[in-house]
């Protein structure tokens, strides 16, 4: 089976979603944020707070690059790895992308408890959340299918993503 990626923003669901879909497809899941924190020796938030958003995004292509290399893997990417094209085109080699939106005050109420969301550490989260996602709307839109996460549950996803991966393509 091909890699099944999962793309969308922070709180969009992709690591809860992608831990269900590697059990249900009997299918290993590898997650580019825990490969960036494996070749940093530290945490995204501190490779964000020492080195800057632009090594981090270095890492995370890296990161990319050796997640697209492998076969039959649920792919959890970062919420920004759609910035790159070279990361959509190396994901897209041996998968398909799957984009999982929500709405910006779902996903708020998501990861409103979280503090190591650096992209996130701001007066206002909503409003730059809003502001990412418009940003990033573009980028997101280069996928192969789209599951709206808004009011589903994780099972519901999961039986959508499986039923889309698993339609003949016309």
């Amino acid at each position: 089976m091909r890699n099944i990626v999962l793309t969308g923003f922070m709180g969009a669901g992709k690591s809860t979603v992608g831990r269900r879909l590697g059990e249900r497809l009997g299918m290993e899941v590898v997650d580019t944020d825990d490969l960036v924190e494996e070749m940093a020796g530290m945490r995204i938030s501190a490779v964000f707070s020492t080195f800057g958003e632009a090594y981090f995004r270095d890492l995370e292509s890296k990161a990319v690059a050796r997640a697209s290399e492998l076969e039959n893997r649920v792919i959890v990417t970062g919420g920004g790895v759609v910035l790159r094209r070279e990361n959509i085109a190396n994901l897209r080699r041996k998968g398909v992308i799957v984009y999982l939106h929500a709405e910006p005050e779902v996903i708020y109420e998501r990861i409103k408890g979280e503090r190591h969301r650096p992209l996130l550490q701001v007066e206002d989260p909503l409003a730059r959340i809003r502001e990412l996602l418009t940003c990033r709307a573009p980028y997101y839109a280069e996928n192969d299918l789209l599951v709206d996460t808004s009011s589903k549950t994780v099972e519901e996803v999961v039986d959508e993503v499986v039923e889309k991966v698993r339609r003949p393509t016309t």
